[in-house]
């Protein structure tokens, strides 16, 4: 779900922030997108609402990058018996005029799938990046 639509609270907004910073301080070019969704019923009935996703974009397709636009769908449980609701994963594909080239999921074995991948230094960046995110959201599980 657009991670405006999940900005429901002042520490939901705030970690949502944290994330967008994160990802700036690395790639200072990006432009950050909290509504990579259209709002059109044909998406909508794709949208997981126990998500919050962000889109950044490039100014140009980066030779690093192998992409112009990045999505993170940072993936969430809400625990019925506890009433917590924590980050679980991050999806993160790498997009450009042809549509989806890379992806990376947090789950399992944190692996790069895709047929045009960043470079090595940009994968490990983005791997941090996840970490610290994972991290964010899960410091207070209760949100």
């Amino acid at each position: 779900m657009n991670a405006a639509e999940q900005a429901t609270n002042l520490e939901q907004a705030s970690k949502i922030a944290t994330v967008v910073n994160l990802f700036k301080l690395e790639f200072p070019d990006a432009k950050s997108d909290l509504q990579p969704w259209q709002n059109d019923p044909e998406t909508r009935e794709l949208i997981d609402p126990d998500s919050i996703d962000i889109g950044f974009h490039f100014p140009g397709i980066s030779k690093s990058w192998r992409s112009r636009s990045v999505l993170f769908q940072i993936r969430f449980y809400q625990d019925p018996i506890h009433k917590s609701r924590r980050a679980i994963g991050i999806e993160v594909s790498g997009f450009d005029h042809r549509g989806q080239v890379w992806r990376l999921s947090t789950v399992e074995q944190w692996s790069f799938f895709g047929e045009s991948l960043p470079s090595p230094a940009v994968s490990d960046k983005l791997k941090q990046i996840c970490r610290q995110i994972l991290e964010i959201f899960n410091i207070n599980t209760n949100i």
